[in-house]
């Protein structure tokens, strides 16, 4: 798939579906979207896109979905004001994005040395963490749920090596939520910027390296053309949670029959992007390895120590903007010690020992 298709392609035939008049058939409503990811972007939009027509079909139509990507109805960064007015009734984004309105924010989708996919899978449904999600969203005036994730990603993309902490000093990334703000006590420029601008960006040199996601979703973007040096694992986004969030008058105004069927329909589509995800990893790693001479690189003990140290400072500076971030910071921190440690018991330990027998 060539870059610039699955960027700008089916622009054209979006329009046509997209921007076609809302129905005003008697008993239906009608429920825009927009997201933070372009159209047609693999690994990230077409999840999105996903839940926005199973939402369609598993009301019978009764709420007449309308998607609108990055772009097409107001900018990437713009979608979290477009639902929280009322212009939209739901985007599709990282939540992680908004951590400038409020630093708790970034705990729902993902926090540096925090929660892998499935510990925040347990963390939101079973631990505490969709109350504390609510009241975030409340003081927005929205409701969220967990639609996807995609695990444990790769710590970004580099056109030179890193081996400690200080080569970052002056590095120009783009890496959003806390991860940023770690990467900036080591003395490098966090930017932020939407999916369909990272490419030009890294080309250009305008910045000199980025996170994305993994393999799968960072093949279809090009990287490999500016930057070769692939380092492993990311610290910042060990299992990051992607949402819907929805405007709360809309929300309030949905029948019980509706509000369970959204909610099942973000749960399948949780379920079904990791497993996507893990699915095509690998294959995809293989392709930019071998097609593409990618150097993959792990990160030594030395950069993950300065991650640490800066991390700690970052998490409590969030933890002092106010209350409700201190506990919210404070639940991530109990749910990583007490679902981690079954975590390390069961998961790490079965594939560290796996990993001995089979391989050697």
């Amino acid at each position: 798939m060539e870059r610039r298709k699955f960027l700008t392609g089916a622009a054209v035939a979006g329009a046509a579906t997209t921007l076609a008049a809302p129905s005003v058939a008697q008993g239906k409503k009608e429920m825009v979207i927009v997201s933070t990811w372009p159209r047609d972007f693999p690994g990230l939009g077409l999840p999105a896109q996903r839940l926005a027509a199973r939402i369609t079909e598993l009301t019978d139509g009764e709420i007449d979905v309308q998607y609108f990507a990055a772009g097409e109805r107001v900018g990437a960064f713009d979608s979290f004001d477009e639902v929280a007015s009322g212009n939209a009734q739901a985007y599709i984004a990282a939540d992680y994005y908004w951590k400038g309105k409020h630093p708790a924010w970034a705990a729902f989708t993902a926090i540096p040395f925090g929660l892998t996919a499935g510990e925040m899978d347990a963390w939101i449904k079973y631990g505490g963490g969709q109350e504390l999600w609510d009241e975030v969203a409340g003081e927005f005036g929205l409701k969220n749920f967990a639609m996807g994730n995609t695990g444990v990603q790769m710590g970004g993309w580099f056109n030179k090596e890193i081996n400690s902490g200080d080569d970052f000093k002056g590095l120009k990334m783009r890496i959003p939520g806390l991860g940023g703000d770690v990467l900036s006590k080591l003395g490098a420029s966090p930017v932020s910027l939407p999916g369909g601008q990272i490419y030009e960006n890294l080309t250009s040199g305008a910045i000199d390296a980025t996170e994305w996601v993994g393999p799968y979703n960072d093949y279809f973007m090009k990287f490999y053309e500016a930057a070769k040096y692939y380092y492993f694992p990311g610290m910042h986004e060990p299992g990051a949670q992607l949402a819907l969030g929805m405007n709360g008058e809309f929300w309030g105004g949905l029948s019980d029959n509706h509000k369970a069927i959204i909610e099942a329909a973000c749960n399948e589509e949780n379920s079904r992007t990791m497993a996507e995800t893990n699915a095509n990893n690998g294959a995809f790693l293989n392709k930019l390895v071998n097609d593409h001479g990618v150097q993959l690189r792990e990160f030594n003990d030395d950069v993950y120590d300065a991650f640490g140290e800066a991390a700690a400072e970052v998490m409590e500076e969030a933890r002092d903007h106010s209350d409700l971030a201190a506990r919210t910071m404070d639940a991530v921190a109990n749910a990583r010690a007490e679902i981690g440690a079954w975590t390390a018991l069961s998961d790490t330990a079965y594939v560290t020992k796996r990993n001995r027998v089979i391989n050697g």
